[in-house]
């Protein structure tokens, strides 16, 4: 069966690298994928998927199905495609969009004979605000069995772990003054945001070290002979677990509220981008997914790579057995979010890269519709982790 994967794959081959540099050229933001979106999906609509798009109040979002009309298994492959500004496809989400569309339409021409469905989710704005927090709040998992997404880096690496993250702004209101004929008049905004630094800089003694908070003053006053009336910092604060990244943004809100009892001012906490939680692996699906990329691409798998980063498959994560692995692009050192990393998407290493990736996917997905007690062990090992 694997040799028929192969062959479905090879048919396609060339319409997938061609939709993979079309996206590299043509890179567009989060949320702002239309061309993007719609290559994706015609080509799915070609290949005879049902298409809904504008899913989940996302304009960009897709849910692509081929249901065989038998019963079994459901599985997803998740696809990304916004950019990053003034990089482009940095982060390779053009390869990321083609290998799951590629993986979804092989493995459509064997449901016929093996039944259960296919589902390629389209999911905008990975890099801000990223969509699969409101597929997986509003129930679009709930039908499915699995989820997988596989992402292009300098190596090949299993699926691992990624921080929970909050996105939280502190916007501090105080009164403008002439800073220097009429000071006692006035109620410095930026100095509750400066108190906010520091107690943050002393809040990170007492946090264990996967706790992660960084951020920037995103309004500071207009001029200096002014006293500043409006302030603003933005922080992403991350921590291993949800739970304990919950703690410690209520230690930070306690630090901010106390930012105003010391200069005066008045604050409105938000969050500014969407919450992001913590990336738990199945490790009995990511086990099956190794093997196959390790078969496909003569490239070795490593471990996972230490995740101090944040994505929204971790809230996919949370509601179906899923899997986030990298695959190689033969150039080990290589830096995502850069030039650099874009250009290699469309190399000779990029299309091999591709193709490796989206046969990988493919094989695991064959796996999961046609063993049984394979979907059981998936389904067994989330339902523990679930619950701890």
């Amino acid at each position: 069966m694997n040799k028929q994967l192969e062959n479905e794959l090879l048919t396609i081959k060339d319409d997938l690298e061609s939709m993979s540099d079309y996206l590299y050229k043509n890179p567009e933001l989060g949320d702002q994928e239309y061309n993007s979106m719609k290559l994706l999906t015609d080509y799915l609509k070609k290949h005879d998927f049902l298409v809904e798009t504008g899913i989940v109040d996302r304009p960009t979002a897709f849910k692509a199905l081929f249901d065989s009309g038998k019963a079994g298994p459901t599985i997803a492959y998740l696809a990304e495609y916004d950019a990053l500004p003034s990089v482009g496809h940095g982060c390779g989400h053009n390869l990321i969009g083609t290998m799951s569309v590629g993986a979804g339409v092989v493995i459509s021409k064997l449901l016929k004979e093996i039944g259960g469905s296919v589902v390629v989710l389209g999911t905008p704005a990975e890099e801000t605000n990223g969509a699969k927090v409101p597929m997986s709040e509003q129930g679009i998992f709930d039908d499915i069995d699995v989820a997988m997404i596989l992402h292009p880096s300098d190596q090949s690496y299993e699926s691992g772990e990624a921080l929970a993250m909050d996105a939280i702004q502190f916007a501090y209101k105080g009164k403008a003054s002439h800073a220097a004929a009429s000071p006692e008049q006035g109620v410095n905004a930026l100095d509750s945001v400066i108190q906010l630094f520091n107690g943050i800089n002393a809040l990170r003694e007492h946090l264990p070290t996967d706790v992660r908070i960084h951020g920037i003053i995103a309004e500071g006053g207009q001029a200096a002979n002014v006293v500043p009336d409006y302030a603003v910092a933005q922080f992403y604060i991350r921590a291993k677990e949800r739970t304990y990244l919950n703690d410690v943004v209520d230690k930070v809100k306690n630090i901010a509220n106390g930012a105003t009892l010391m200069a005066g001012t008045s604050l409105e906490i938000s969050n500014y981008e969407l919450s992001y939680d913590n990336m738990k692996t199945n490790q009995t699906l990511s086990k099956v997914f190794n093997k196959h990329l390790q078969e496909s691409s003569n490239q070795p798998v490593l471990p996972p790579k230490e995740g101090y980063g944040s994505i929204d498959m971790g809230n996919v994560s949370q509601v179906v057995p899923a899997i986030h692995p990298y695959i190689s692009l033969n150039k080990p050192g290589l830096v995502a979010h850069t030039k650099e990393f874009a250009d290699q998407t469309i190399t000779a290493a990029g299309h091999q890269a591709l193709y490796s990736g989206a046969l990988a996917l493919a094989y695991t997905g064959y796996d999961v519709l046609t063993d049984s007690e394979l979907l059981e062990a998936i389904k067994n090992e989330f339902f523990i982790h679930k619950n701890v």
